[in-house]
């Protein structure tokens, strides 16, 4: 995200352990709660409870534990999402599985909130003062920008809000933790991905047009990493060619103006490497209104988007990256809990580091794995996670394709 990407599964759950002090089971106090009334929780010393990411999964059983650090905490937690436009997956997944994951939680629908920022720096910036004025004690944010993101970071720690980002790292910021995939293996499988089908597709000499998001999003740059490591070798060996590498963006309808503009002025190109569904679309729209066969010229994405695995079955998208948001939700609420009751996390959560390239630091972080999809694996993937349906994505001229991947 990219999105989903504007902005990439770690599975199987396992036993958690869960060690309460005697004295903590007893012991209470009066704390205040959001709303304006009080709740009963433990001692925070008195609370241990380790948790690891590898024990998320979508049935999100894991997140029961943490209602130790639910009654040790204090405050609001403060979810504020981007916008509604660049990617769907803030409504149709963030949204509900944040909610699901504080709630499993332990916290009440009084003592967190939700809110989406509609793309507007200035909203987000608002919703993040109004969270904290009202009480919130930790954010998970995924900002706009870094601009704004490092606005509302120096605002929280001036009030003393911890500060989660949340699958975009604000550069110059200031926060405790990075949740997201690691996204430069995004970008990696993704080259990965378009070499695999460049192979299966037969193309005797790529030449590619390489795209990338957004300049402005660390997450595209860490795309492009990925992608650029597996596809440089072959553009300096020969075997392959780069048409170009226009500037970027996660506008749909500016990726595909700089589609048409190098496409038009670069005869040869027969390929493109797309960092996400959403600007792939328009993209494989306009290569089918000039004749462009299906299996002839590979375009990569990522998200997992129904337009996107539409794309796949017809044989025009040659995969997508797949980030189960689920995971990503429970960490990030995992964190909260952590943050909100005063322990530092376990190892276990925060399972690596991020370099914050502008303030010269490295952010501890957790970051989860991505899963190239294909119409091999669709069935075991997203059908399964129920991320996306298959009464949705096995219409009209996608049902004999669905049948043939085995979805049912």
């Amino acid at each position: 995200m990219i999105p989903m990407a504007r902005k990439g599964a770690v599975a199987a759950s396992a036993s958690l352990a869960l060690c309460l002090a005697a004295a903590a089971c007893s012991s209470s106090s009066s704390t205040s709660a959001a709303g304006g009334g009080t709740s009963t929780s433990a001692s925070p010393s008195s609370v241990s409870v380790t948790i690891s990411v590898t024990q998320f999964d979508r049935t999100f059983s894991a997140m029961t534990a943490l209602k130790a650090l639910a009654s040790a905490g204090k405050g609001n937690v403060a979810v504020i999402l981007p916008d509604t436009v660049t990617s769907a997956r803030y409504v149709q997944f963030d949204a509900p599985y944040l909610t699901q994951a504080l709630t499993q939680a332990g916290l009440s629908s009084s003592q967190f909130t939700v809110q989406n920022a509609q793309g507007n720096d200035a909203t987000q910036l608002s919703d993040a003062q109004t969270a904290i004025t009202k009480g919130a004690t930790v954010l998970i944010m995924d900002p706009l920008d870094a601009g704004v993101g490092a606005q509302i970071e120096t605002y929280a720690k001036a009030h003393g809000v911890a500060v989660i980002d949340y699958d975009r790292l604000t550069l110059g910021g200031s926060r405790q933790y990075y949740v997201s995939f690691n996204n430069v293996q995004v970008g990696k499988i993704i080259g990965q991905g378009f070499q695999a089908c460049a192979t299966d597709w037969k193309l005797s000499k790529p030449d590619v047009l390489v795209m990338k998001g957004d300049p402005t999003d660390n997450n595209a740059t860490l795309f492009a990493q990925g992608y650029l490591g597996v596809l440089d070798p072959l553009f300096s060996g020969g075997s392959y060619v780069k048409a170009g590498e226009p500037a970027g963006t996660w506008t749909p309808s500016v990726a595909l103006s700089e589609f048409q503009q190098n496409f038009t002025a670069h005869k040869n190109i027969n390929s493109v490497l797309v960092p996400n569904d959403a600007n792939a679309a328009p993209i494989i729209h306009y290569l089918q209104t000039k004749g462009v066969k299906a299996k002839t010229f590979p375009v990569t994405g990522q998200d997992a988007t129904t337009i996107g695995l539409q794309n796949i079955l017809a044989g025009y998208q040659c995969g997508t990256a797949y980030k189960p948001i689920y995971l990503e939700a429970q960490a990030a609420a995992a964190l909260a809990m952590y943050l909100r009751a005063g322990k530092t996390p376990p190892s276990g959560l925060v399972n690596g580091s991020t370099q914050d390239t502008k303030a010269n630091v490295a952010v501890p972080s957790v970051l989860l794995t991505p899963k190239w999809v294909t119409t091999a694996n669709m069935a075991s993937t997203v059908i399964t996670d129920q991320f996306v349906k298959a009464s949705q994505l096995c219409v009209g001229q996608y049902a004999a394709a669905c049948q043939s991947a085995g979805i049912k």
